[in-house]
């Protein structure tokens, strides 16, 4: 018996050097199981090689009958966990992660911002419940999409009516080389859901305008704003202070920006509080005149992308009645605190 359990694992060990499929293995083992058998019913009692395999057919039997056991119970085991697989994904399909719960996935990557004390699991269910709508996918709106996506904000919405050029991969992180002449909102989109697929990301090809500009802030909780363009902030502006909505705003030129929180709803100035006339011509040149370095857009988004996380899990102390100014050529950070002014001819009335 000893001679046939040696030749077994022969077999066994030259099908694993060779890489020879288990089935196959199984299946030499077999054969091997049946001529031992064959011998022993075969050959006359007191046959040498009867007698070298056991001297008769019943040890043979038992094991053979163990075996077989043993592979029916594992057949067995294998049909009922896959019934219980289809039951499960059956019941995943009709009743799906409840809103507002967690995948294990989900816990695993949110993980670093659930240990946080500010935030922990109601924080970031806080994010998931969320819906922030960032007002242009450029230079300030790439960091800010992409931190937002990565940290679970649950529904994002970008509006903007710009193609991909080549000069604005000198700061627009979310877009690439291979996006050229790509809308903007949909290149953005792709990033984002390459990077979190647990969120949902509405693209809005279309340049913001005051006909639109009330039913769309109505969806969404917080707005922020990373336009350039002084008449779009405004029309922002307005349409934030209209709905009620908290909007975080950032701004940048060269090597100089801003951000701050605009809400006159809850105490702090509107923007025409502060600049209630448009900068006068050469003032304020766009970034295709003045200039801007490329990192610049990376350290203010991610400030705008931070202040949002905060307003919408109610962690720290957001920049409302604050504006942050950054000088990026000297490293150097300011906090200015500014008020609402009275008679604003757009938050005035709130």
């Amino acid at each position: 018996m000893m001679l046939v359990l040696i030749l077994a694992a022969v077999l066994w060990g030259l099908g694993m050097v060779f890489r020879t499929p288990v089935a196959a293995r199984l299946y030499m083992l077999g054969l091997l199981y049946v001529a031992v058998l064959f011998v022993q019913f075969a050959l006359p009692d007191g046959h040498p090689l009867r007698q070298s395999l056991g001297g008769g057919p019943g040890q043979w039997l038992v094991l053979g009958g163990l075996i077989g056991a043993i592979l029916i119970y594992r057949a067995g085991l294998g049909r009922v966990r896959s019934r219980a697989r289809a039951v499960e994904a059956a019941r995943a399909a009709q009743n799906p992660t409840p809103e507002g719960s967690f995948s294990a996935v989900e816990l695993e990557r949110y993980a670093r911002h659930i240990v946080l004390r500010e935030i922990g699991g109601p924080g970031q269910k806080r994010l998931k419940a969320a819906r922030m709508l960032v007002i242009g996918a450029g230079g300030l709106g790439s960091p800010v999409l992409l931190y937002l996506g990565a940290a679970g904000v649950g529904t994002i919405g970008v509006i903007d009516d710009d193609d991909v050029s080549l000069s604005n991969l000198q700061r627009q992180v979310v877009h690439g080389d291979a996006d050229g002449g790509r809308p903007k909102v949909f290149s953005a989109e792709r990033a984002i859901r390459a990077l979190n697929p647990h969120v949902t990301v509405r693209p809005y090809h279309r340049r913001l305008t005051s006909e639109i500009a009330a039913e769309l802030f109505a969806d969404y909780d917080i707005v922020i704003d990373g336009s350039d363009s002084f008449v779009t902030r405004g029309l922002v502006n307005a349409g934030a202070v209209a709905a009620g909505k908290p909007l975080v705003s950032g701004s940048i030129a060269q090597w100089e920006g801003q951000v701050t929180i605009y809400d006159p709803a809850r105490g702090a100035p509107c923007m025409a509080c502060l600049f209630p006339e448009a900068p006068a011509d050469g003032l304020a040149p766009p970034c295709a005149e003045a200039g801007v370095v490329g990192a610049l857009p990376g350290i203010v988004g991610s400030m705008m992308a931070l202040e949002a996380i905060k307003l919408a899990t109610g962690a720290g102390t957001p920049l409302r009645g604050t504006i942050l100014l950054w000088d990026g050529l000297d490293a150097d950070a300011r906090r200015i605190d500014v008020a609402r002014r009275p008679g604003c001819c757009v938050c005035g009335a709130v």
